[in-house]
């Protein structure tokens, strides 16, 4: 119900009057934008923060958005405060109508960086997942198809309210096309749902991590992906490296690992 009236609202009212109220209606975001507005981040100006801002609300505006604010700002804030001197390129795994990737794309421009972007493009793969609740208490269950986004329709939405020339786009299955990749990473956003999917993305990714390069994963409410996460003999046998400490796990949505070797 609330759909068809949130799409009545958009077709009837103006552009910035229904931004407003889709940013009040979404309150608990207003805190972590205003947090970002006024963080000291070097080399970016606060005119270009509120660009920013202002472009995350007019893409929630028109492209399917299934994230808070906060979550992409934690992200775009880590893209933001590493130095221009630190090598590595931005990953993103799993961007369904491309919303994130046009979000992402807005630091990665101001930081000089590449974002490059895995996906099938086909939604998620086939799988027999036994996932349930989240640990909130919510419905969680992914079928094969459920968040897809086709190659093209990311582009226009990336090209129309972020900036495209910035991004590289790896389309695939994450087992095919991830073993291949060897550029040095620098940060990373898992929205990928899948315990699956997850090992995959940590087994190639996390070793591409430069010192000090951050990790994370927008699943950290699904409890198959906790179950990878918190698995020592996987880090340690498949990944190669000891568990990191990673921050929110169990507690919140978006958690982070900071490789520290």
């Amino acid at each position: 119900m609330f759909a068809k009236f949130k799409s009545f609202l958009k077709k009837v009212l103006p552009t910035p009057l229904y931004i407003f109220l889709l940013a009040l209606r979404n309150w608990k975001d207003l805190f972590p934008v205003i947090s970002f507005l006024s963080d000291n981040i070097p080399n970016v100006s606060l005119r270009q923060k509120l660009r920013i801002v202002k472009q995350l609300y007019i893409i929630n505006f028109n492209v399917e958005s299934p994230h808070t604010q906060d979550e992409i700002l934690n992200f775009i804030r880590t893209i933001l405060t590493f130095s221009p001197e630190k090598k590595g390129v931005i990953v993103e795994a799993g961007c369904f109508k491309g919303s994130s990737t046009a979000k992402f794309s807005l630091a990665a421009d101001i930081a000089g960086r590449t974002l490059v972007v895995f996906d099938s493009f086909e939604g998620i793969p086939e799988n027999d997942e036994p996932h349930d609740k989240n640990i909130f208490g919510g419905d969680a269950s992914f079928k094969k198809g459920d968040y897809c986004g086709a190659l093209e329709e990311v582009k226009s939405n990336v090209a129309r309210f972020g900036n495209i020339g910035c991004c590289r786009f790896i389309k695939g299955w994450f087992d095919d096309t991830m073993p291949d990749f060897k550029e040095p990473v620098i940060a990373v956003y898992l929205d990928v749902d899948l315990a699956s999917s997850t090992r995959t993305c940590l087994k190639y990714l996390y070793p591409l991590l430069e010192k000090g390069g951050v990790i994370y994963s927008q699943d950290g409410h699904l409890p198959l992906v906790l179950d990878v996460f918190n698995d020592d003999k996987f880090w340690l046998n498949e990944v190669g490296f000891e568990k990191p400490l990673i921050h929110g796990i169990g507690k919140v949505k978006l958690i982070s690992a900071t490789k520290e070797v």
